[in-house]
């Protein structure tokens, strides 16, 4: 059974709140953030940015799992993998139940083309910390590239959803009136603005060719 969203929340509210003893910053992406943003489906995971240089990904996990017992790891199907999936417990077992459990990804910037976000740029929806909107786009389309690439048939199916969610928070971005182009996006990477334009390109002409018109109210060149 999938996690209701009421689960999602709390358990990210839980991460965050474990982050900040250690002084950590954390920004939310991911189908979390889309769904703070307004985008109407439920995420079941979690994926969560912690703004750091300091900890690597598999420290972060055993951070989390050692201040709270509800969170545990597992072995990647992956057997070539040296990291482990953290989960977070939802059933009253006291034994792990990967998959029916809620799945937590822990990041850091600079994994998958995550951005160091400025503490001051970090949006906050519901109390929560969440990717600002143009990045949040970006790397949601990022992600469907991703999977619409990927030799995994349960990754291809992942497109079709991806392109709801990014047409939909879409929508979103253009009545907010962000733009690549305002001031707030400054700092972006230069690498991530340098990849949009080829990315949209691919979105427009495979995906969603009605969405031409709102990337470029965005302030983002699509042919």
């Amino acid at each position: 059974m999938a996690p209701t969203a009421t689960e999602v929340l709390d358990i990210t509210r839980k991460a965050i709140k474990i982050f900040a003893k250690y002084g950590l910053k954390c920004c939310l992406v991911g189908s979390v953030a889309s769904y703070l943003y307004g985008v109407p489906r439920t995420p079941n995971d979690v994926d969560l940015v912690v703004l750091t240089v300091a900890y690597t990904q598999e420290q972060l996990k055993e951070i989390l799992v050692k201040e709270d017992p509800s969170f545990y790891l597992v072995r990647s199907k992956n057997w070539r993998a040296t990291y482990r999936v953290l989960w977070h417990r939802l059933s009253s077992a006291t034994y792990p139940l990967p998959f029916t459990d809620c799945k937590v990804d822990i990041l850091i910037p600079g994994i998958l083309n995550i951005p160091n976000v400025p503490p001051e740029r970090v949006r906050t929806l519901a109390g929560l910390p969440v990717m600002p909107m143009i990045p949040q786009l970006l790397l949601k389309v990022q992600g469907w590239s991703d999977h619409r690439a990927s030799r995994r048939p349960d990754m291809q199916l992942k497109q079709h959803v991806d392109v709801r969610d990014i047409d939909q928070l879409l929508a979103i971005a253009v009545d907010e009136g962000a733009s690549v182009r305002a001031p707030e996006c400054a700092w972006l990477p230069g690498s991530m603005t340098a990849a949009a334009p080829t990315r949209l390109w691919l979105y427009t002409l495979r995906a969603s060719a009605g969405s031409k018109d709102q990337w470029r109210k965005l302030g983002f060149e699509v042919l």
